[in-house]
């Protein structure tokens, strides 16, 4: 099968097309993918920012969407033929950790889940069913960026109506952040980024207040926006500690809370006024958004159906797997807000339920 492995923090990945995937295990199930999304998280990974790796090669990839082809013994979640989510998440079933692909010159590692790659041997509490009528390339984010940036509000923060919040960094996470809060009755739902065309992505998903972080002081846009008082409420997902910091500095004193759904590059510190923390401000770091992808996904899946949020305004820039090294490249150059990898383009031939299409047509994959 193709696959995409990293060899060396730096450099780019490796395309192959003669990696073997083992058999299933106890607790493992085999995976065709379909989408596979890529996130800042990867890109960190790819560029050597999240520290030592001990586990190179390996392959990639923690967010995707496909179809169950076997399953191990023990596995009863999901069976052959069962459109799934795949994720980064712990949810329920056996947790059978990683696996290794062999390919001529040697063994390739894999964690408990990876989506680059065409044929994915995983443990069975990252894979959950993919409900009926949402799209699987829609699904794809329902692997990390929903849960991530959605369950910060959903599940961590839970705004209250009449309030107001903000939202730092306008990637996946970020824009699912900002559709998760648009339907929690706000006063304000305040957006910053460097990119004007984010900020009007995020405009289309219900924010009402744009800052550009490359014009402006951010914290001081906030502040003016609530008055002086500064927001009730905070998502941070840039991915800086810089921003985390400007995240923090823009809730209100007594009561303010910011929350941070990013993972800044191993070396970098936040640093913060103690008085600030004397004086109300609350911070917090989330893991995944707090959620649990058994109880979580159909709730996002009823986000997606009930409100028809436009999540294919997110995934428009798709590529083909050999073009794993510009999506990368893409992302880290602030042009596309969420990459999507086509691992299977005849994915779309394999619906589930009365109204489930699989993939957006009408949107070309990248040549």
């Amino acid at each position: 099968m193709r696959a995409a492995i990293l060899t060396s923090p730096g450099e780019q990945l490796q395309i192959v097309d003669d990696l073997e995937a083992p058999r299933p295990g106890y607790g493992q199930v085999v995976v065709r993918v379909a989408f596979s999304g890529v996130c800042h998280s990867q890109l960190m990974e790819a560029l050597g920012l999240r520290g030592a790796d001990p586990y190179l090669p390996h392959l990639l990839g923690h967010e995707g969407t496909g179809v169950v082809h076997d399953v191990g013994h023990g596995v009863t979640k999901v069976r052959s033929g069962d459109r799934v989510v795949l994720t980064w998440i712990r949810g329920d079933g056996i947790d059978a950790g990683g696996s290794s692909y062999r390919r001529q010159g040697g063994v390739v590692n894999a964690g408990p889940v990876t989506t680059f790659n065409e044929v994915a041997v995983v443990s069975e509490n990252r894979v959950t069913r993919l409900p009926d009528g949402v799209p699987m390339d829609v699904g794809v984010l329902f692997g990390c960026a929903l849960p991530t940036g959605a369950g910060a509000v959903m599940n961590t923060l839970a705004p209250k109506p009449g309030s107001t919040l903000v939202v730092f960094g306008l990637g996946g996470v970020g824009i699912c952040a900002v559709a998760a809060a648009s339907r929690c009755d706000l006063l304000e739902l305040i957006v910053v980024d460097v990119a004007p065309h984010k900020l009007e992505l995020a405009r289309q998903f219900g924010a009402t207040r744009l800052v550009d972080a490359g014009a402006d002081d951010p914290v001081e846009a906030v502040r003016a926006i609530t008055g002086g008082r500064g927001a009730d409420y905070a998502v941070e997902a840039a991915g800086s500690a810089a921003t985390i910091e400007r995240a923090f500095a823009s809730v209100r004193e007594r009561g303010g809370r910011c929350v941070f759904a990013s993972h800044p590059p191993a070396n970098q510190r936040i640093v913060l006024d103690p008085h600030d923390l004397i004086r109300g401000r609350q911070i917090e770091g989330t893991w995944g958004g707090g959620c649990q992808p058994d109880r979580d996904v159909p709730r996002f899946a009823a986000l997606y159906l009930e409100h028809r949020l436009p999540f294919d305004l997110l995934l428009r820039d798709r590529y083909p797997l050999e073009q794993v090294n510009t999506a990368l490249a893409d992302l880290h150059a602030r042009r596309t807000a969420r990459p999507l990898l086509v691992i299977d383009a005849t994915s779309t031939e394999h619906p589930s339920g009365p109204d489930a299409g699989v993939g957006s047509s009408r949107i070309a994959v990248r040549p």
